[in-house]
């Protein structure tokens, strides 16, 4: 069994808990020949509504730059491509190509089969689901509480 951290400080748990999950997902999405990237920005552009940079970077959990790089890798592929916002021509939004959407759902299918598997592992894996959520929120809470002289 891998080792578990023994701290008892909940971001060292964490950390490990979401390094560990990350690598079992790059695993599961090299079957289709597919990065976590360019999973987390197929997850969120295949629901066909398209979305600006700024959401997808948000998404992805990637600085914009770097997403910049990875969308123009993409095109290149054909897995995505870029429209202006029919509701402000200033912004582009991202949309899945059929290449993209199809990656998207043998991708989906993968994943939602292993995270299934895992959670059931583990037990209650809605509740910590529902948990996980609720310790983000409340910690982007607290951390605009506290305001940026406080943070790094």
């Amino acid at each position: 069994m891998p080792s578990v951290p023994s701290s008892p400080d909940l971001a060292h748990l964490l950390s490990h808990a979401e390094r560990r999950v990350v690598r079992r997902l790059a695993t599961v999405l090299a079957e289709e020949d597919c990065t976590v990237e360019e999973w987390r920005v197929l997850s969120l552009v295949g629901d066909g509504l398209g979305h600006p940079m700024s959401e997808i970077a948000e998404h992805a959990l990637m600085p914009a730059p770097s997403l910049t790089k990875l969308v123009d890798r993409m095109v290149a592929d054909n897995l995505v491509h870029r429209r202006p916002d029919p509701h402000d021509r200033r912004r582009v939004l991202l949309h899945l190509t059929p290449r993209g959407d199809d990656l998207h759902g043998r991708a989906a299918r993968r994943v939602h089969g292993d995270q299934t598997r895992l959670l059931e592992e583990i037990g209650e894996g809605a509740a910590v689901a529902d948990l996980l959520a609720r310790l983000t929120a409340a910690a982007a809470a607290r951390t605009a509480d506290l305001g940026p002289s406080v943070l790094p």
